[in-house]
């Protein structure tokens, strides 16, 4: 991203706000789970429960996040709701996070 870009951005309250929101949804454990889960392929809330072992009004209350946040969209597949990433910009949080955490740290 361009500095003039990234100083656009950075000068809209509202999109600031709106990128706090996004890394406070991947900063909890069953989130960041069910967003990988998704990476893999598009799931229902029985296989997202089934993957995370949490309830399924647990799984439900998250997904209901994740969606507030624009990370997860949803279709209907007959009597059941399928969950899939809103975009690929999802997936490369999920990568640059999950890489960042792998690298050795300092002292290591």
């Amino acid at each position: 991203m361009d500095e003039k870009r990234l100083d656009e951005l950075l000068a809209d309250d509202a999109v600031v706000y709106g990128a706090t929101q996004i890394f406070d949804a991947l900063s909890d454990f069953t989130r960041f789970q069910i967003l990988s889960a998704l990476l893999e392929d598009d799931r229902s809330v029985s296989e997202l429960q089934e993957i995370c072992h949490v309830s399924q009004s647990a799984i439900s209350h998250q997904l209901r996040l994740l969606r507030d946040r624009s990370l997860v969209s949803a279709r209907r597949s007959g009597q059941r709701v399928i969950y899939s990433l809103s975009d690929d910009h999802v997936g490369l949080l999920i990568g640059i996070g999950l890489e960042h955490a792998a690298e050795p740290k300092e002292g290591e």
